[in-house]
Formats: structure tokens, sequence, C-alpha cells
């Protein structure tokens, strides 16, 4: 069955070419989920007219805030706002709960006293082993980032369907087991050919491209160089409010 990806946010941490941050909806005829959901998202969400209490789960891969900074926000306007009354799922790396919560009392003081009157979950991937969230499987691998984060590539099989994410990470030895025969490979590509510690740039992903077997890759969290030249390169690249059907 068909399932439908729209980048919601495909920005660095920085908001270079004016992008989002990292959010990735996908829908299928079953679940609606986000990859990632950083600190501008609900913003995002709301520009392209989308109904965030629709969303079933979100899956995190680290705790940067670009990359999670937008779920207090989320949960918040659920609690308050849009007055949710559907379960929400957060799944993530080690500690999930703890430090989402943390994040969420040092930009909303007070918030950990509340109570929201849905369903809410947190969930703990581990690493190597798929993580059953309903209608979701989950897979995390070790990335290569800022260790206090937490990092982790994630592959989520949904239905018959596979989308896979480096996350933030230099290439590790995990990738091309992420990639193999998913319907879709999100990839970073920080760079073009600056070397950036615990990145992947474009140098990177050429010299591996034979071992990424994908059915089709898209590229994000394009830094202002990486922008510049995306007219010169064969892979696809995301941009906010692009939408694909795997």
């Amino acid at each position: 069955m068909p399932a439908k990806i729209t980048f919601v946010g495909c920005g660095d941490a920085f908001g270079s070419g004016g992008r989002f941050n990292t959010c990735f909806l996908v829908e299928t005829p079953r679940v609606r989920f986000t990859i990632d959901f950083g600190a501008t998202s609900l913003v995002a969400l709301n520009k392209l007219g989308i109904d965030h209490t629709t969303i079933d789960v979100v899956v995190l891969t680290h705790f940067h805030g670009d990359h999670c900074g937008g779920v207090p926000f989320l949960v918040l306007d659920s609690m308050l706002g849009a007055k949710r009354s559907t379960p929400l799922t957060i799944v993530g790396p080690k500690d999930t709960k703890e430090r989402i919560t943390a994040v969420a009392e040092a930009l909303l003081p007070g918030m950990s006293s509340m109570t929201p009157k849905f369903e809410l979950r947190y969930l703990d991937t581990g690493f190597l082993r798929p993580l059953d969230c309903g209608e979701l499987s989950v897979t995390s691998y070790p990335a290569l980032h800022t260790e206090a984060t937490n990092p982790a590539s994630v592959r989520i099989e949904a239905g018959d369907k596979v989308i896979s994410y480096t996350g933030d990470s230099a290439w590790t030895e995990h990738i091309p087991v992420i990639a193999k025969d998913a319907d879709l490979f999100i990839c970073e590509s920080y760079y073009y050919d600056k070397p950036v510690r615990f990145h992947l740039n474009h140098r990177d992903l050429a010299q591996h491209r034979e071992e990424i077997g994908a059915k089709r890759t898209i590229l994000t969290h394009l830094s202002r160089e990486m922008l510049a030249v995306t007219g010169r390169i064969a892979e696809q690249c995301a941009y906010d409010g692009l939408t694909v059907e795997i």
C-alpha cells in the first residue's frame, strides 16, 4: 500500500536557506508518524495546514534541538490549544522521557506539573533490535554524532514500506544496513566538500554510493555550501514542503 512522505522541515540547525528544522511526516493507511520534530516543526506543520493531532507517533533520532526541540510545544498545544484526545507515542534513543521532560522544563517551566488528558507514552528503542510500536517497527542503530545526544540512525517498517534515515551522523558501518532495500532512504548531506565532524558530506556519499542499496534516496540537512550546488549533483535534494509517494 502506498505511503506519502512530506518534508515538513529539512534544514540544518541554523535555518540555512530559510528552511525549518528536521521533521518528516509519513502517512500510511494505518498510521501517521514523524521522524524527528525540531524546534520549528509546529510552525512548519501549521504553515502546511497539517493538523498535528493526527500524528500518532514521533520517532526521534537524537537530542539536539533542531531534531527534538519542538516536542514540548507539540505536547503543550495538544493539552491546551488543540485539545487532543487520541494517544501520542514519542519514540527515541535511551532516556527519551527524561531528556524530553528536561527540555520541556527548560523551555516551559512548570510544564512537568501538567497532566495530559490523552494517553502519552515514551518508548526507548535501544540498539540493533526492532521495537514494536503498534503499526510501526523501529530499529535504531548507533550513529557517529555528539555522544551526549544519544545519537541513532533509524530503519522504520510501516506495513510493507521501509523508510530509513541516517540522522546526524558521520559514515558508519550501519548506514548500508539501514539503507538496504529501503523504499526511501533519507540521508544527511550537510556539506559538499568540507569535512565537518560528526556529519556526512556529499564527498562521503560519493565514496560509498555503491554500498547504498535503497530504492530511492533523498538528501537533507543541507548547509549554505550544499544548497549552492544542489543543481550539480545526481541525488534528489529535499526542500520544505516536498511530498513523495513510495
